[in-house]
């Protein structure tokens, strides 16, 4: 009687005997992945769209955890819908949506049933280019005004990177061109993906739009000043004051929403404005950035036991005050906040400027151009509460400059708000400046004066954005931060005729020795040279 193999040696043949052809490779294998991950994603988004309620942008679904080929994906995804028009063309031309078709299962079946009736959607297309006298569906698609891909921007962290040095990391692997108009703003080829670049996740650039970049540049807040973000989160605005103020000054960047304060007190902290320290006599010979809480202890300790004649202050020259809670609580006339010189408003609004960001622009609805009441009711409850937050932020006694900003298309939030508040602008002793005057786009001509306010065209510039800048003169100014932005003026902080006390920088110098930290800011040789010395 002859010995059965076992089971295992069974299985290893039927293996070996198995065509190779029936044995999908790799990227086929990853391919049908991403067509059932990117099936998920659509279905999800057209749902949505349908009901008018997304549950998240296209960006958002395909970037969550349960996506794990998003690469892919998000190329299906975008590609699926830029041809959507032509797809539901082409297949009522073929009439392969039938009483069959509701039948066919999501996944597989649908793939299968669709490759049966390729001949007759090749001739359905065919007919409809002949009809659109176009050669292919490259150029049906091309017809869509929003077809032309939209540059990468990105904004340079002064606070951690010069922008030159920026430019010559980046032009390793992109062309780079400096934006004409925003100061250290970085023009990137379209589709530059950034997202894992060390300088993103290190936080010396930030991936932020031309427009969203001018608002911060429109306020002009100068070094030494106290200024409110009054809707910060997510932070990208919030840094860039923190840049142009030249790490010197303190910003309230107020969030009401807990889950959102999470993220922008990560972004404060990645970008380095957590705080920017002064180890000094005075005025300041040296200056020490971000020193965390275990530096700190060790430089209480060194100068209760150091034998210097004085002891060295710590004073705050950059300060961002993440405050979780609603700007329209805070008091006016708090003494807290009798310093604070500029406001930057860009409240809650209908995001419809950022279409070609969230890739709005592809969905039916966006194509269909139809509003319902809906979305009237939803326009006049965001512009009351515009209103309301614009007129607290009038209320502000020392104030001088105050940004009103929105990724908005839409004249009731942007015009009409800035419209409705001027009589009490005025009686503030507010008015409307003109920022960014070489800009071409201005404010629709609503009312007299909308000539100063400032547009971005959701076509042109493929984002949708609203700038008003009021200015108010003749305030009496607080003292105390000018005289501060004048006391740090060199990259060591001192003045020009100030010598600083050697036995201090010593100090520093050997303390630093013991706890090294990177962001010293003394010249490495003069480090040297001092270590190198006794007290």
């Amino acid at each position: 009687m002859a010995r059965r193999k076992p089971i295992i040696a069974q299985r290893s043949l039927a293996k070996e005997r198995k065509p190779e052809e029936m044995r999908p490779s790799n990227a086929e294998r990853s391919a049908y992945f991403a067509r059932r991950e990117a099936a998920k994603v659509l279905r999800s988004t057209l749902q949505g769209d349908a009901r008018r309620r997304a549950v998240g942008s296209i960006k958002s679904l395909v970037y969550s955890p349960s996506i794990r080929n998003k690469k892919a994906t998000f190329a299906l995804v975008c590609q699926t819908l830029k041809r959507l028009s032509v797809i539901k063309d082409v297949m009522e031309e073929a009439n392969v949506l039938s009483a069959k078709w509701k039948g066919v299962s999501l996944y597989g079946d649908a793939e299968k049933y669709l490759m049966l009736k390729k001949d007759a959607l090749h001739s359905a297309l065919s007919r409809i280019l002949s009809r659109k006298g176009v050669k292919n569906v490259e150029d049906l698609v091309a017809l869509d005004k929003f077809s032309e891909q939209k540059p990468r921007y990105v904004r340079v962290n002064t606070l951690k990177i010069d922008t030159e040095n920026a430019i010559r990391e980046l032009r390793q692997e992109y062309e780079v061109q400096k934006d004409d108009m925003v100061p250290d703003l970085l023009i990137l080829p379209p589709g530059a993906d950034l997202h894992k670049h060390p300088l993103v996740t290190n936080g010396s650039i930030f991936l932020q739009g031309k427009a969203s970049s001018m608002a911060a540049v429109a306020l002009g807040p100068k070094p030494g000043w106290e200024v409110i973000d009054a809707c910060s989160a997510p932070g990208n605005k919030t840094l860039h004051l923190a840049s142009l103020m030249k790490g010197k000054g303190k910003i309230i960047a107020c969030e009401l929403n807990e889950e959102r304060v999470k993220r922008l007190k990560y972004n404060v902290k990645l970008a380095g404005a957590t705080s920017i320290l002064c180890v000094s006599s005075c005025p300041p010979p040296i200056c020490i950035r971000k020193i965390p809480d275990k530096l700190k202890i060790l430089l209480d300790e060194i100068m209760r036991i150091s034998p210097m004649r004085s002891k060295p202050s710590i004073c705050v020259l950059l300060y961002v005050e993440v405050k979780h809670g609603d700007f329209l609580k805070l008091d006016p006339n708090d003494p807290s906040y009798s310093k604070v010189r500029a406001i930057l408003l860009d409240p809650s609004c209908s995001g419809s400027g950022t279409a070609f960001e969230r890739l709005d622009h592809l969905l039916p609805s966006h194509s269909a151009g139809h509003s319902d009441h809906a979305d009237v009711r939803r326009l006049q409850k965001l512009a009351g509460f515009q209103k309301k937050v614009l007129e607290h932020a009038l209320s502000f006694p020392a104030v001088e400059r105050i940004v009103y900003s929105t990724c908005s298309i839409h004249q009731i939030e942007n015009e009409d708000v800035v419209s409705s508040v001027m009589h009490l602008a005025s009686s503030h002793g507010f008015q409307l400046a003109t920022s960014f005057p070489q800009w071409p786009r201005r404010g629709l001509p609503a009312f007299d004066g909308s000539e100063h306010l400032l547009r971005t065209d959701l076509t042109t510039d493929k984002e949708g954005f609203f700038i008003a800048l009021f200015v108010r003169k003749g305030v009496q100014k607080p003292k105390d931060y000018e005289r501060n932005a004048e006391d740090h003026t060199d990259i060591a902080g001192r003045t020009k005729a100030y010598k600083p006390r050697k036995p201090l920088n010593i100090f520093i110098a050997k303390m630093l020795k013991v706890f090294p930290h990177p962001h010293f800011k003394l010249p490495r040789k003069k480090t040297m040279e001092l270590i190198s010395q006794d007290i």
